[in-house]
């Protein structure tokens, strides 16, 4: 059993929306189990909204649902999901994280949609568990959490704690609960009605593959890709790539000429500036610990190569964005 049916059966679940929640992440969960009720015939599923204090919360689009409750006015929910989506960490407080500690105790279903993650491992719930956040969020938070076992899965589930990638994911979150809750039939007659092709697996990947995203599709130079994107903290040299891959250096390097009009050297270190850029405006991690989880071996060869990149030094970069962030609120 994933979620914990009411004494009458139906299952009810909560949403504790966090201001600048992904309100697509939100709908899709309840729109999935809507649609499950008109064809079940019945009521299977009941959802409610809550927040901190009541009060109707702005999503990141900046609209709000109007029917939200308390947590102070509910009885102990029995399967709750964190929403959350930009600068969850703003949104941490005491008076929820000891809420959320007190509902895991007493063994309630606890979930996270989207960066939801970052609510549950200040309650310490995600201690040595396995999740999944979004993709985008990753890194930062592999970095502030490394006793944490984080998946690039669209939705993991384990024991009370269930986590979701967030967007649409959460459609296929919500099928796979309806199938193994009710039926297969039940969820298949919900994904047609979404006009989706086919249930997708947790073991899905949240990104779109490396050859639909760089139209390449030269395994050989997909394995080398692979590679990069897998060891970007203690960077592979040449001769170490092209071994894994099973090529030639020269082979490599014509590789990369043919099929992205650069060199593998300066590859590589896009994908890791890239890294750096997330980690700068997600986490708290200093420069010079954002230098080494990118594979840079000092913070002033890091600062170079970022200022080369984007014009502006990565304190610049992250000034900025605290700056723009201040303004939007």
């Amino acid at each position: 059993m994933i979620l914990k049916p009411d004494s009458d059966g139906v299952y009810t679940v909560s949403f504790l929306v966090v201001p600048e929640y992904a309100m697509v992440c939100l709908l899709s969960a309840i729109e999935t189990m809507r649609v499950a009720n008109r064809f079940a015939g019945r009521e299977v599923f009941r959802w409610q909204l809550l927040s901190t204090n009541g009060e109707p919360v702005n999503a990141s689009n900046q609209l709000a649902l109007v029917e939200t409750k308390s947590i102070e006015n509910v009885p102990a929910p029995k399967n709750v999901f964190v929403c959350s989506s930009f600068n969850p960490k703003n949104y941490i407080s005491d008076h929820t994280v000891a809420w959320l500690k007190n509902l895991y105790r007493r063994g309630t279903v606890v979930g996270a949609v989207d960066t939801g993650c970052y609510l549950l491992a200040a309650a310490g719930i995600t201690r040595n568990r396995r999740v999944t956040l979004h993709w985008e969020a990753i890194p930062a938070f592999q970095e502030e959490h490394p006793g944490v076992e984080v998946t690039n899965e669209l939705f993991e589930i384990d024991q009370n704690l269930i986590t979701c990638a967030g967007g649409t994911a959460s459609i296929d979150l919500m099928l796979h609960i309806i199938q193994s809750e009710l039926s297969q039939d039940l969820a298949l007659s919900v994904c047609e009605q979404f006009i989706k092709s086919g249930i997708r697996q947790k073991s899905d990947k949240q990104r779109i593959n490396l050859a639909f995203r760089l139209h390449v599709h030269d395994s050989r130079l997909l394995r080398v890709l692979a590679l990069m994107e897998t060891n970007l903290e203690i960077p592979l040299n040449p001769g170490e790539l092209a071994e894994h891959a099973h090529l030639s250096i020269r082979q490599v390097e014509r590789l990369f000429r043919r099929h992205l009009n650069t060199t593998p050297a300066n590859y590589y270190l896009g994908i890791r500036l890239e890294r750096a850029q997330q980690l700068l405006r997600e986490s708290p991690l200093s420069v010079s610990e954002i230098a080494i989880a990118c594979g840079f071996n000092s913070s002033a060869h890091f600062s170079r190569a970022y200022s080369k990149a984007n014009g502006l030094t990565p304190s610049q970069d992250r000034r900025d964005r605290f700056t723009l962030n201040q303004t939007q609120h």
